[in-house]
């Protein structure tokens, strides 16, 4: 299943601050990951910054309004949209969140969490199906940050996603950092998380930055990954081997060697994990 998602490497977001480092040559990333959303247009310098990006590295597409897991009707023209995206730059895969964000035609703008329940895990598959029935490919579905559950959930959120990628046959980006926020926020241990998810499936890794409120972990990507989801990394690479990994940085986005740096502190560790010999074979 794996061989579906390529070993990539260790790679950034690309953000908009950092479009004129792209246009001139000097990013250099094993690979990047592009917000689909953004790039769902008709011209203009976002879509020359795309087409520099695949020029010289690796790119895969990362969407936040599919709402995959909503009672509302697939949204047939973004999927269309995401098709012809992908159909022009050949992203090596294409993801989105295990989630829902509208209702009624209305979109929240947020990442909401599903009830873990046999009903929910039966729509979601089927939703799932078609969409890449229409894409053409399997697709890679992320675990998200939670702040609040569900009573009548019949399950774990690792269960619930384990079996989504085993029925609809897709992959999984596994968002280390969500798991650790998740974590914090609901006190389950993040580690049986993590030993829960089948190694197979997983396509990808996420690490990002998070806030402490105190009260709970909000999921912000606005600063350095913590040293607690660094540890939580090396417990994924203890378990799944090398599977290709991306920093996400959205708010207060640093310089480009900050954040690539961030991507080079996730190859250390995984070689530090792996061995050398494991990391460059």
């Amino acid at each position: 299943m794996r061989d579906s998602f390529p070993y990539l490497g260790h790679g950034i977001g690309l953000r908009t601050p950092h479009f004129p480092r792209v246009l001139d040559g000097t990013a250099r990333a094993d690979w990047f990951e592009a917000i689909s959303e953004n790039f769902m247009i008709r011209g203009g310098r976002p879509l020359a910054v795309l087409e520099r990006v695949r020029a010289e590295a690796p790119l895969v597409l990362h969407g936040v309004s599919l709402s995959i897991g909503s009672t509302d009707p697939l949204n047939e023209r973004y999927l269309a949209e995401l098709a012809e995206l992908a159909r022009r730059f050949e992203p090596a895969w294409v993801s989105d969140h295990l989630c829902w964000g509208s209702f009624g035609g209305h979109y929240a703008h947020d990442l909401l969490p599903l009830p873990y329940t046999e009903e929910a895990l039966a729509a979601v598959v089927e939703r799932i199906a078609r969409v890449q029935d229409r894409l053409g490919r399997r697709i890679l579905v992320e675990n998200v940050s939670s702040y609040v559950t569900f009573t009548h959930s019949t399950m774990p959120e690792w269960e619930f996603l384990a079996a989504v990628a085993e029925r609809a046959d897709c992959g999984l980006l596994l968002d280390v950092n969500n798991v650790h926020v998740s974590a914090v926020n609901h006190g389950f241990s993040a580690e049986a998380y993590l030993n829960g998810v089948p190694p197979a499936r997983v396509g990808q890794i996420h690490l990002a930055g998070h806030s402490d409120k105190g009260t709970h972990l909000l999921d912000t990507h606005d600063a350095p990954v913590a040293p607690a989801v660094w540890r939580l990394y090396r417990h994924a690479v203890r378990r799944l081997g090398r599977v290709s990994t991306l920093v996400e940085w959205d708010d207060h986005i640093p310089e480009l060697e900050v954040v690539l740096a961030e991507a080079e502190r996730a190859r250390a560790a995984e070689a530090e994990v792996l061995g050398a010999d494991a990391v460059s074979a």
